[in-house]
């Protein structure tokens, strides 16, 4: 049996911890025993089929497509007992064209051979469409019903079989699937919760992450069902239809630990700002861990600051990287120091790719994420692949028990690791003083003048235009033309403005950010356009895309 199989039979067994769902509307809590008996009783249902669904075998990969926290956790459990491997599909929303979907969802599955969907609410009235399509499926619902039970030693899954084919967020419209095995993601849970010294008897999680995100799945599910931790889970229409609820259930509940994308931060430091004194305690939170996108230091001041009135501790943020390809985390800040940002000279960085303390001239500001979490060793490489020093700018590479073996891709399997293990991600960072710092990804960084120019800079500059909507710009790189042989590289930016569609309200907005960009980074953007509210491309875990969005601006021109 794998550990993590063994820390998830042991929390079953010995945890009085469980799960709280349902919130704002009707609170309902069930002990993780009670999680794992449910999870029991639908492995027996997987395994004996049901007459027109073959039972499933081990190693099978299923899909899943739910909503509610409290459907997910114990199908997903359910398919670790029977040996396969859990897939969160991407759920449509009400914007999204099904027809669409479906051939996406198709292609999904298709990639990872998946021999079963798993249809839980408020998607259970998209049967008909995998009916259609001869997608096998079973409702989540018609498993609980089952009366059998199964002993969890019979589909024992070793430490190289596939827990989790998490499927990326990335630029392409290609699907890909990160390969996490069970031995990778013990190793990632167990440094995680070194890292940031969960405590079964105090900590109380808090979250209305999306169950499809590596940040929601595994932190903020998996990682508290298997080591006993008390949660409390909404989903995120819950959030986004009313982000305070998120400080009202920390407050509620007494939650001590909760994440979140950057963005989210932005947002309930406004909600704060607005709320009555003593209508929130957030004194008991002592992580608010921020990652999966970049992390902006002004966004972080606004919401302690908004917070502290409601006892909410400045150094209870904590700065992380990952991604799916270590299962979650790759470092974590130190806990109880909040956020700390490291100031390094702008020009030594854009043109000597060193990340030099600043002086008195122009600087750039980057968060330091932390030292790598325990098992996973970084280091940066060069160009030319030499591994570079201190404060030296290069590519991040990762090694260890939590990296992938490899994605599962529509054109078949691709390894991800080197002949000795290290893992490309494919971002741009350096080492200071143990901390890891990312700069932003390779593939988007602007050249000019011999300079690297990161986009984060930009858009950020760009997002504190009068009328731009908060959090929604995108710098794209761009070919301006040819010089000889060479291609000259400039850049456009793209922001959503609820004032779209007006012809002077665009060209102020336009004006705006042009200026702010050049007194951000020194150079002048092609072009700046104007879109209205929805229309820059997103993965659906929210984040921004520049690849898309280049398509979308050339489609446009």
């Amino acid at each position: 049996m794998s550990r993590f199989l063994a820390m998830l039979l042991d929390s079953a067994v010995r945890s009085s911890r469980g799960m709280t769902t349902g919130e704002p509307r009707t609170a309902v809590r069930c002990t993780w025993p009670e999680v794992h008996a449910a999870a029991r009783r639908m492995a027996a249902a997987l395994r004996a089929g049901d007459g027109e669904v073959s039972g499933l075998q081990h190693g099978a990969a299923v899909g899943i497509l739910a909503g509610e926290p409290a459907s997910i956790a114990p199908a997903a459990q359910a398919v670790w007992i029977t040996g396969g491997s859990v897939t969160m599909l991407h759920q449509p929303t009400a914007r999204t064209d099904l027809a669409a979907w479906a051939e996406d969802t198709l292609s999904v599955l298709r990639m990872i051979d998946a021999k079963l969907v798993l249809l839980g609410a408020p998607f259970d009235a998209l049967a008909p469409v995998l009916t259609e399509r001869g997608v096998a499926f079973r409702t989540i619902d018609s498993l609980s019903t089952s009366g059998e039970d199964i002993d969890p030693d019979a589909g024992v899954a070793g430490e190289d079989d596939t827990a989790l084919l998490q499927l990326t967020s990335g630029s392409t419209a290609e699907p890909k699937a990160v390969r996490i095995t069970h031995g990778n993601l013990h190793a990632n849970i167990t440094g995680m919760v070194r890292a940031s010294a969960l405590d079964g008897e105090r900590d109380v999680m808090v979250s209305w992450l999306p169950l499809f995100h590596d940040m929601g799945m595994v932190g903020f599910l998996t990682v508290p069902m298997v080591t006993g931790l008390e949660l409390v889970s909404v989903t995120p229409l819950d959030f986004l239809s009313r982000p305070v609820l998120w400080a009202e259930l920390i407050s509620k509940y007494g939650g001590t630990v909760t994440a979140a994308p950057n963005f989210a931060y932005a947002v309930i430091g406004r909600q704060l700002g607005r709320a009555d004194d003593g209508s929130l305690d957030l004194s008991s939170l002592r992580i608010a861990l921020n990652g999966a996108e970049p992390i902006d230091p002004d966004a972080v001041e606004a919401f302690t600051a908004a917070g502290s009135r409601f006892g909410l501790r400045p150094d209870s943020v904590v700065a992380a990287y990952g991604m799916a390809e270590t299962a979650l985390g790759v470092s974590f800040a130190p806990i109880d120091t909040g956020l700390q940002v490291d100031h390094v000279d702008a020009e030594q960085l854009e043109a000597q790719r060193r990340a030099v303390p600043a002086g008195d001239g122009p600087r750039r500001r980057f968060p330091k994420l932390g030292p790598p979490l325990p098992g996973i060793e970084v280091r940066v490489v060069g160009d030319d692949g030499s591994v570079l020093g201190e404060r030296e700018v290069g590519v991040l590479q990762l090694r260890g028990d939590s990296v992938t073996p490899g994605y599962l891709t529509v054109d078949g399997p691709v390894p991800t690791q080197d002949p000795e293990g290290w893992l490309d991600t494919g971002d741009e960072g350096y080492v200071a003083d143990g901390a890891l710092v990312v700069c932003g990804r390779r593939k988007d960084v602007i050249i000019m003048g011999g300079r690297n120019i990161y986009p984060t800079d930009i858009e950020r500059a760009a997002a504190d235009a009068d009328g731009v909507r908060a959090g929604n710009a995108v710098a794209v790189r761009m070919l301006t033309g040819t010089d000889g042989a060479r291609h000259r590289e400039s850049f456009l930016v793209a922001v959503e403005s609820r004032r779209a569609g007006d012809p002077e309200a665009e060209k102020l907005i336009r004006k705006d950010v042009a200026s702010r960009v050049v007194s951000a980074v020194a150079v002048r953007p092609a072009e700046v356009v104007v879109l209205g509210p929805g229309s820059l491309p997103k993965t659906p875990s929210g984040k921004l895309r520049r690849a898309a969005t280049g398509e979308l601006l050339r489609a446009r021109a």
